[in-house]
């Protein structure tokens, strides 16, 4: 019974938090309906899935249930990056995907033309952790993504921030590379803990 309560309170925080973003859009004369990557764990509402793993792959843990802190409702995404160079490279990173490991070779993605930004919230375990890069799209191939936008380095503080990458005249016809991080050794020598949540299209 308690893990239904808790099911429950979960879609209702989804539902509120796409709400509140629907009426916001609404107010500003836009019909493009909110379009999430992430906002709760295993919600029906998350689109592209974290697989594509970039560069010294093997220094990074991810737990997309994370309940340390979460910006909204139960859960939100934590990651861990050790700066270990287990493949020698250097930095590390994830891109989320439709469909999962999709680096241009397959048809997939999704039409996300009447977007105009890409917000989310991030914070970092202990504050000053350096992200070299937050972005959507950009991946190549064959079928690749039609556009890309990025923001940073930015560095995260321990408290939720809200950021935001702006896609006005962007071309969101095909976008098969929802989200993606990437961060270096030099900029973090330690590594580091990083949390997001609520990254969503609108």
């Amino acid at each position: 019974m308690k893990k239904v309560f808790g099911l429950l309170i979960a879609a209702a925080v989804v539902a509120s938090v796409s709400a509140a973003v629907f009426a916001q859009q609404k107010a500003s004369g836009s019909t493009f309906r909110p379009f999430a990557v992430f906002v709760e764990n295993a919600s029906k509402e998350n689109h592209f899935a974290p697989s594509g793993w970039m560069g010294d792959y093997g220094d990074i843990k991810l737990n997309q249930a994370s309940t340390e802190k979460p910006r909204s409702g139960n859960t939100c995404i934590k990651i861990t990056y050790s700066a270990k160079m287990t493949q020698g490279a250097g930095w590390a990173g994830i891109y989320w995907q439709q469909p999962a490991n999709n680096w241009g070779e397959k048809k997939g993605g999704y039409d996300l033309t009447g977007a105009t930004k890409l917000t989310f919230w991030a914070r970092g375990a202990a504050g000053g952790e350096k992200i070299a890069e937050f972005k959507m799209g950009g991946i190549t191939g064959e079928f690749p993504d039609s556009d890309s936008a990025s923001i940073g380095p930015v560095e995260l503080t321990k408290e939720w921030q809200k950021f935001t990458i702006d896609l006005k005249d962007k071309d969101l016809t095909h976008i098969i590379g929802g989200f993606c991080w990437a961060a270096s050794k030099d900029d973090n020598p330690n590594g580091f803990v990083m949390f997001l949540d609520d990254i969503i299209y609108e």
